[in-house]
């Protein structure tokens, strides 16, 4: 039953995103869809990185001890001035691992 489920799930997967990208398809979106898809990754996104940031233990923690919202700060400094995601990762890999360090000492 697993493989059956895992084998459905791939190939509603696969077919979803064909539909899409294959050129010959007369599959167009209108401009109400699209501008509605262009929300979806935003949304996606932050539904991702806000629980990892502000809940630890299943509280909301908003203090400045904690080293996930430390990090994230200088991260969006960081992203808001280079523009460059490997400077970003390395600021805020580097800020979150100091806060953490020095915050437990």
């Amino acid at each position: 039953m697993t493989l059956l489920t895992i084998f459905l799930m791939a190939l509603i997967t696969f077919t979803t995103r064909y539909l899409f990208i294959h050129p010959r398809l007369p599959v167009c979106l209108g401009a109400k869809m699209a501008k509605l898809l262009s929300f979806s990754a935003p949304a996606v996104l932050t539904a991702i990185w806000v629980p990892i940031i502000f809940i630890q233990q299943g509280e909301l923690n908003v203090s400045l001890n904690n080293p996930y919202l430390i990090a994230a700060t200088f991260a969006v400094i960081a992203a808001a001035k280079s523009k460059s995601i490997y400077l970003t990762m390395f600021i805020g890999l580097i800020t979150f691992v100091l806060s953490r360090y020095l915050l437990t000492v």
